[in-house]
């Protein structure tokens, strides 16, 4: 197939094009290199795509409809995967507007151009901050998800209702992925595994908002691959749908036991600065994983315990790559 992989020079994005790539298909890659973190190293993401013949880079924003449509002209397009978005829960607070315009008009710019295009295999991904704090634990599909309490979260809820009245409209598969707290390498710099393993190895303290209660279900990286591309395979045989699906590790883990869970794995102690619980953060996640088995045969097979001490691993060599670069 030739897929569109939006976001594609991201952390997932640049796993899930390698995935593609390896199993033969054609991806054209469209990111626009927001500096909310360094572009170079989102190069370095894809630097083993960029080697392939089967791999073209779009450095476009997908909320612009003419760059958008100049850059798929003439293309054959069989499959989009909407990854693209600005993300986190705190950065969201200080720019609604650039979210808003980053995470519902692109999308709504996305699907537009793909039923301009006839492209009727969509897979879209939002996140578990969709549900708030209302919800009752594991986290459920059926949930109304109507108490959002972030703007991040609530463009994400919004370009999933965005989506519902595309697939009504045009017809169609469209999956609506909601992804768990995803980790592992190339992880960015701003998200807590990340941002606390920096920490911890230069002796710094780690900012713990709040008690250390607070609960994620950390999904590894290869899990979170696997969910998207049965999700984009589905498309193929069931092509009529519309679906909205958890894709996570199926069990919490709390902020203070993952900190435990970094300092054994990169053999440091880590000091913690204990600071108030901040604004638009969810005391917990939980994803009831049930549906995608059913639909995608998802199965999370990497634990915390286990994903812990792969990211160590790629933390110290990503380190001694930048220090002797």
């Amino acid at each position: 197939m030739r897929i569109v992989v939006t976001g594609a020079a991201g952390f997932i994005g640049s796993h899930l094009v390698e995935r593609l790539l390896d199993r033969g298909d054609e991806v054209v890659g469209v990111d626009n290199f927001d500096p909310f973190y360094s572009p170079a190293e989102k190069r370095g993401n894809l630097s083993r795509a960029l080697a392939s013949a089967r791999f073209d880079l779009e450095e476009i924003d997908v909320a612009d409809a003419g760059a958008l449509g100049a850059a798929l002209r003439g293309r054959a397009v069989d499959a989009i995967v909407h990854l693209a978005a600005k993300t986190g829960v705190r950065p969201s607070i200080l720019d609604p507007a650039g979210y808003v315009r980053a995470n519902e008009l692109a999308t709504q710019t996305l699907l537009s151009e793909a039923a301009a295009r006839g492209v009727r295999r969509i897979v879209f991904a939002s996140s578990s901050s969709v549900y708030g704090n209302a919800s009752a634990v594991p986290f459920r599909e059926d949930d109304p998800a109507v108490h959002p309490i972030s703007p991040y979260a609530a463009t994400k809820r919004a370009a999933e209702l965005l989506c519902y009245t595309h697939q009504l409209l045009h017809g169609g598969s469209l999956l609506c992925l909601r992804l768990f707290t995803v980790y592992g390498p190339r992880q960015r710099p701003d998200l807590a595994i990340r941002k606390f393993a920096t920490l911890v190895t230069a002796g710094r303290p780690i900012p713990l908002f709040g008690s250390g209660a607070t609960q994620r279900d950390y999904t590894w990286i290869d899990d979170i691959v696997d969910g998207l591309v049965a999700a984009l395979d589905r498309g193929g045989r069931v092509r009529e749908e519309f679906e909205i699906v958890n894709l996570g590790g199926g069990a919490p883990t709390s902020l203070t036991r993952l900190v435990e869970l970094l300092g054994s794995a990169l053999d440091a102690t880590p000091v913690i600065e204990r600071l108030p619980p901040q604004a638009g953060d969810v005391e917990r996640t939980w994803a009831d994983v049930s549906k995608a088995e059913r639909l995608l045969g998802y199965r999370p097979r990497v634990p915390i315990e286990e994903g812990i001490v792969r990211f160590a691993a790629w933390f110290r060599g990503a380190r001694k790559v930048v220090t002797r670069a």
